[in-house]
């Protein structure tokens, strides 16, 4: 015993052990955590650009009569824009006056 309390005791190897596995299992949490709001972050980006696509297409339909013959005509006369390095977006038009086939893909990588 010191003058001001106990002396500190050297950690035992149990102890030891034991802090690894609660700081690693803090850490694999907060990495999970990181992981969930990364994809939910994505899923909500994905939504909004169908969103957007289905928005510019309907106002191109109601202004000149007919539906975008592709993807970079709403581009450049709508405004569109997204994050061509995060989602694919396959777009196939049937028809004039036939709603076009719309994929939206999540590219891989990232």
């Amino acid at each position: 015993m010191t003058r001001f309390g106990y002396r500190k005791q050297p950690l035992k190897p149990s102890g030891f052990l034991l802090s690894v596995c609660v700081f690693s299992l803090i850490l694999f949490l907060f990495v999970q955590g990181i992981s969930s709001f990364s994809e939910s972050t994505k899923k909500r980006q994905k939504e909004s650009l169908e969103n957007a696509i289905m928005r510019n297409i309907t106002y191109c339909y109601t202004v000149e009569g007919a539906y975008p013959e592709s993807l970079s005509y709403l581009k450049e006369n709508y405004g569109l824009t997204y994050d061509e390095d995060l989602f694919f977006v396959d777009y196939h038009i049937a028809g004039s006056n036939i709603f076009p086939d719309i994929t939206i893909i999540e590219r891989g990588g990232n």
